[in-house]
This record gives C-alpha cells, structure tokens and sequence, in this order.
C-alpha cells in the first residue's frame, strides 16, 4: 500500500563505535534530521548532533533482547516520511552488511517512499584494524571473506557454507557470532580449516572498552571464556591475526580503554571530547551547565551598543566573549567599530576566543583567575597610564566572582558592568549519559569551572569507585575541596589542551 509522502529516509551507517568515523555525509544528516530512528550500537554521541527538537525513536537491538520487531520498525520509518521531511534511520556499521538495511530498503520502496543509502565503515574492516589487524596483507593474504553465524530462524535450513568458508584462501572474518563461537570453530575444522591457524576476537571495536584476545582456531573459544569476552564482537581468522604484536596502535594510545566524563556545556563539550578520543579515552558528555541569556538583557544590549566609549573592555571567560561579539555584530558591521579600547582577558582561553575576532590582548594572567589579572594590571598599568580615572566595561556572567570589579574600583577605576549570560542546571540528558554513568562507572571525571562542580554535585550522583578527578585550576580546585573532592590531576596552564596533557600524563606515570 502506498503512503503519503511528504519526506524521505535515509539509512545510514553509524559505523563501527568510533564517533568520528561516521561519514560527512551521515553527520550533515543526522544535524538536520527531523526525526531519528536508532539502533543500540550506534554511538550515544551522536545524539548530541541532533536539533533540539528532532524526535528520536530508539528501536535497538541485543541478543534476545529486541526493541521493536523488523516488520513494526518498516512501519515506523513508512509513517515517519508521512510526518517529516528528513526522517534518518541510523544503523550501527554499514547499513548493508548483515544489517537489514535491504529489508527496510524493500519496505520503503514498496510504500512509495523514497529513500537513500548513506553507507558506514563496516566493523568487518574497522574491528580488526583496530586491534592491529589489516584484513589482507601482500606477504600473505589477498582475499578476505566476511559472514555472520547468526542467520535468520525462519529460514528452517542453514545457508552458510560452512565447507566453503573452510576451504578459502585468505582472511575469514565472521560478525554477530559470538554465542555460537565455539560450534562455529568445531565446525569450520571439521570441514578442513586448520585449527593451528592464528585467529583473534574483538569486542566492542573501536571504543575504550575495546578489548582482544589472539590465539589458533582449536583455542579461541577458551580463550575468549577465560578473558570473558562476549557480544558485540567480530571474528578473525587468518596469518594476517599475528600482525597484531606489532600493528595494534590503538591500545598504545595514552588513554586507551579510558572513559573520562565532560561535564562543560554542550555547546563546548567538542573540544574536550575531540582531544580526548584522539588519545583513545571514549568521552561520555554529561553536560552539567547551560549557557542562558542574562536575566537583564536589556542592560547587556545597552552596555554592548555602548562599548566603543569605554578605555577598556575586560573579559572574565570564552563564554562572555562569545556572546558579547554576537551582539556586537547584531548592532556593528564592523570591528573597528570596537574603537580605540585596550582589551584585557583572564587567561589564554578567553584570549584565544578574542583572537577568532582578530583582537590581541594587551594584559592577560599566565593563571587564569581574577586575581592574577589585577596582579597584571598592577605589574603593567603603568605602561599603559595607570588604572585611576579610567573607564572600563567588564564582560562577565551573572553568577561570577565579582573581585576584578571591586579590585579595580579600589584603585580607582570607572568599572561597569556587562552581564553577558548566565549559567543554569542543564536538566537535558539526550545520550543518556547519565544512566550511563551510573550504570557502568568512569575513570575520570573533568571539572572546567567552579559551576560545573556545583550542578555535578547537585545531580546527586555518586562519584564511580576509584574515579579520577580532573580539575582545570585552583578556583575550580577551590570548589571541588568546598565539597570534600581533593582533584587528583590539575593542568598547568587552564585550558582545554593543558588539562588534556594532565590527564595523558597522569596515565603515563
């Protein structure tokens, strides 16, 4: 039966775990999608990605345990192109290989939908490669082959060529096999495949749980008991598994198999997380603030139409940079419209943020607290004619440390206030890290702000066994002690990249 159609699906593919091996094409989607239907092994990160308003249908699938039946998830995504215009069907792996992606394709071009395939890195290939694996090798395998032991149950007789598999050169790959591992090994033997040949199992390809056990097709299914691995899982077989002593670059990495928690705004979370999982950490976003307008936006507009008066401009975080300059460009066409003021910036990340705009600060602390800044303003004021008489607007949010305002009032500067946004409790939770969290425990905590410490703490989550606590700088090391939290890393210079290099190192020692 035909469907009215007002929109299109799109199957894609999430890949294998990795969030950064989801294609272009696949995240340009999902950022646009109106609605999503996903699967359990589709990265919870990549909910993140989605418009706030997108509606999300989880329709996931473990071993015996089955979200939603196939026929009932067809009609969803029939239904969904009847409501939006993007519907995205997002698949773990490719949606091709043994992921029904067909059917869902059959179904939707039977109702007259149209549809369009976003293929995925395939944990055939992305599985082995992180483990150390390539599939074929010039010294000794160039062909691979690629099933599943998990046929469908309707079907009443197997076709899996079990004699065939058994007989092919090169390497076998096998996927969603795990809980017929070891009748699958006996039979492959008994048709002919060696048992002494090299042959491997990882679980949970490309994530920090990844782990991998190696040993010969006769051992493996021992193997994998005594290490207690289980699905999801692929399967290697071949000479090409012993390339693995000396290829297995993802677990050399400095925070492989590291799950460390993000607790910055969601809006900001990307940087940490990006910089963390390029040294192997999986990063579960928790955000505990939200950046809010402030509750005078009145006031804030007033103050950045009248900035180019002021000596001054002062700027207390990244935050308070970037939505001043959105509203300075809703009222300028121009920066030099800024006029003449000298900028002063509390520490490297907020004058990083400036200098996406092309402005360079003439103070700025090494350390990135108030205190520090009035301490450059006193080393340095003089170069610049002193401090008293002088007019400065200070950007900074509702809720911060008023010191740099009542510092430099005592020596006699004109200080005004531009409240720029306020901080709040995110109450959103759409990766689910919070279950997450809770559920399954993390190595390491990060704290980038005093507020991020107060809104963790006010989620009433028990801190996981053994966690690390990651702080960015003493006045957010301050608020970790006020709870009874003495941090057990805290960066050099705070900053995203310095607090990074605290962690890595941290795990080195």
């Amino acid at each position: 039966m035909k469907t009215k159609v007002i929109g299109k699906v799109y199957l894609v593919g999430a890949g294998p775990g990795d969030p950064e091996l989801m294609t272009l094409k696949g995240r340009s989607l999902l950022e646009k999608a109106d609605c999503l239907v996903y699967d359990a092994l589709a990265n919870p990160i990549m909910l993140a990605w989605l418009k706030p308003d997108c509606v999300k249908i989880y329709v996931g699938k473990r071993a015996g345990h089955h979200a939603m039946p196939q026929e009932q998830i067809n009609r969803v995504l029939v239904e969904s192109a009847s409501q939006y215009a993007c519907t995205v069907r997002l698949k773990g792996g490719d949606p091709y290989v043994f992921g029904r992606g067909a059917e869902e394709a059959s179904a939707l071009y039977a109702a007259g939908v149209p549809f369009e395939v976003v293929p995925g890195i395939s944990s055939a290939i992305a599985g082995p490669a992180y483990a150390g694996i390539p599939v074929t090798h010039r010294a000794c395998c160039t062909q691979f082959t690629v099933f599943t032991a998990h046929e469908d149950p309707t079907k009443g007789e197997s076709t899996l060529d079990i004699a065939g598999i058994a007989a092919a050169h090169g390497t076998k790959v096998m996927l969603m096999g795990m809980s017929r591992l070891r009748e699958t090994m006996q039979a492959l033997m008994q048709a002919g495949q060696g048992g002494d040949v090299p042959a491997a199992v990882i679980q949970w390809a490309a994530t920090s749980r990844q782990r991998s056990v190696t040993a010969t097709v006769a051992t493996l299914a021992d193997a994998v008991e005594q290490a207690g691995l289980g699905a999801p899982a692929v399967v290697v077989i071949g000479d090409v598994v012993s390339c693995a002593a000396e290829l297995n670059w993802y677990s050399r990495l400095p925070l492989a198999g590291k799950r460390i928690v993000v607790t910055r705004t969601r809006e900001q979370a990307s940087e940490l997380t990006t910089a963390l999982s390029a040294l192997g950490a999986e990063a579960l976003e928790l955000p505990t603030i939200k950046i809010v307008p402030p509750s005078d936006r009145k006031d804030f507009a007033s103050a950045v139409v009248d900035c180019p008066r002021y000596d001054w401009l002062v700027f207390s975080s990244p935050n308070g940079v970037k939505k001043f300059f959105e509203a300075f460009y809703a009222v300028y066409e121009d920066i030099r419209e800024l006029g003449g003021a000298r900028i002063a910036a509390v520490g490297p990340g907020t004058a990083a943020e400036l200098k996406k705009h092309g402005l360079m600060v003439d103070i700025m602390p090494k350390k990135a607290v108030a205190e520090e800044l009035i301490a450059e303003f006193d080393r340095k004021g003089d170069e610049f004619g002193g401090v008293a008489n002088v007019t400065m607007l200070w950007v900074h949010s509702e809720k911060g440390r008023d010191i740099v305002y009542k510092e430099l009032m005592k020596r006699q500067a004109i200080v005004d206030e531009c409240i720029a946004y306020n901080t709040v409790p995110e109450t959103e939770d759409p990766t689910g890290a919070r279950a997450r969290l809770v559920e399954d425990g993390a190595d390491v905590i990060t704290f980038t702000s005093s507020s991020t410490v107060k809104h963790f703490m006010a989620m009433g989550i028990e801190l996981p066994k053994n966690c690390v606590i990651a702080s960015i700088g003493p006045v957010t090391t301050a608020t970790l002690k006020e709870f009874g939290l003495e941090p057990h890393i805290v960066s050099d210079t705070h900053n995203i990249p310095s607090l990074v290099k605290a962690i890595a190192d941290y795990y080195r020692k």
